[in-house]
């Protein structure tokens, strides 16, 4: 195990000034038709609870686990684009400065949106596209 962390924290303090220990969660983007059997075969199998539901995405979290999600669509109603994965991060401003100054494409661009969050999509060396998010201050 202290050979596997002396690899990775060299890589780690290389990847620029994006603060790692930013990121909240990691949640897969299931794309489909069948949302409602979707959802019923989350919930019903794995136990999975629903945390939201807007007629087109729906977020299912574990009970036990809040930070364990997994999000079903059927289209990205805000976005030309479906993403594959949710990035939530402390400051997705700050990500997407780097992912510019990095020259990484972004396929949609930083945007509010009505739920109360802000994000932006980009796509990795792989094509997939990453939905980086996070959550707005509610207003007082």
């Amino acid at each position: 195990m202290a050979e596997r962390h002396r690899l990775i924290k060299p890589l780690s303090a290389a990847w620029g000034s994006v603060d790692l220990m930013t990121i909240r969660r990691v949640v897969p983007d299931i794309t489909t038709q069948r949302l409602e059997e979707s959802r019923d075969f989350y919930v019903g199998l794995l136990g999975f609870e629903v945390g939201m539901d807007m007629g087109w995405v729906v977020n299912l979290v574990s009970p036990l686990n809040p930070t364990a999600q997994v999000i079903l669509m059927t289209r990205d109603a805000t976005a030309p684009v479906q993403p594959q994965m949710s990035i939530e991060v402390a400051d997705v401003d700050a990500v997407h400065r780097e992912a510019v100054a990095r020259g990484d494409e972004i396929v949609h661009p930083l945007t509010d949106e009505p739920c109360g969050v802000r994000r932006f999509f980009v796509r990795d060396p792989n094509g997939v596209v990453v939905n980086v998010v996070g959550h707005r201050a509610q207003d007082a």
